[in-house]
């Protein structure tokens, strides 16, 4: 299971896509947090809103390029059977995978933590940025990001095509965080929708954001990454049908 996750770590980065995809990531959110309007000088105030408002959407392209060709690869390629005929059951396939995408998200997230330092040292005093708050938006950016982790390793668990894998991961990860406040924001559904909001990604992130942590959020995530690792598994085991 380590070497699998070895393995999948050293070909994202001895690929071009690895340091194209980290580097959008970090220019995209750098231009919203230091030039784009409402940037950091503009606004004057020592926050990193900005940058936990527009990482999600970042995120709806960068997590699909990580996990598009985790299982599609593999299929394609013919190693998927070369694996299974390995001394690792399916679920320990999926969790290495799962595992390289998370340390892979980590390693795109933690060049960020410069914003962090320099909007510390630009606030007057020094350090006048919510700390509390700041670090609870990371950790509800990390919790959002391994949503869409396990959602893109369903999309690709269920195809061959590399390219499909991209936009059907990025066309759930939209549905999951946008799709159920839209139908809210309708207002058609009366009281029933604030519950179909609750269904969605974006109600459970905006808290966190502002810095409160909710076991219920906690649970949220946990949940639904879960139910979509198991989508993985059902669509792996398929193949024995």
């Amino acid at each position: 299971m380590f070497a699998l996750f070895a393995k999948e770590i050293k070909s994202f980065f001895t690929s071009v896509l690895g340091y194209v995809v980290i580097g959008v990531f970090l220019v995209v959110t750098g231009l919203f947090v230091w030039v784009l309007r409402g940037n950091v000088m503009e606004v004057g105030r020592s926050t990193l809103q900005g940058f936990f408002d527009i990482a999600p959407m970042v995120f709806l392209f960068l997590i699909p390029a990580i996990t598009m060709r985790m299982f599609a690869e593999e299929r394609k390629s013919g190693t998927m059977e070369l694996l299974l005929t390995q001394p690792i059951s399916d679920t320990q396939l999926i969790l290495a995978k799962f595992l390289a995408c998370e340390a892979l998200l980590v390693i795109a997230i933690l060049p960020t933590l410069i914003y962090f330092g320099s909007v510390w040292s630009l606030g007057t005093p020094d350090g006048r940025i919510d700390v509390g708050a700041t670090w609870c938006s990371y950790l509800g950016l990390f919790l959002l990001g391994t949503i869409f982790v396990s959602i893109g390793l369903f999309a690709s668990s269920i195809t061959k095509n590399q390219i499909v894998a991209f936009l059907l991961a990025a066309l759930f990860c939209f549905v999951m965080h946008f799709g159920f406040s839209f139908f809210y924001d309708l207002d058609v559904l009366g009281s029933a929708g604030y519950v179909i909001k609750k269904l969605g990604i974006e109600h459970h992130y905006s808290y966190i954001s502002m810095g409160v942590i909710d076991t219920r959020d906690i649970i949220y995530y946990i949940t639904v990454s879960f139910l979509f690792l198991l989508g993985a598994r059902i669509s792996l085991l398929s193949r024995k049908w």
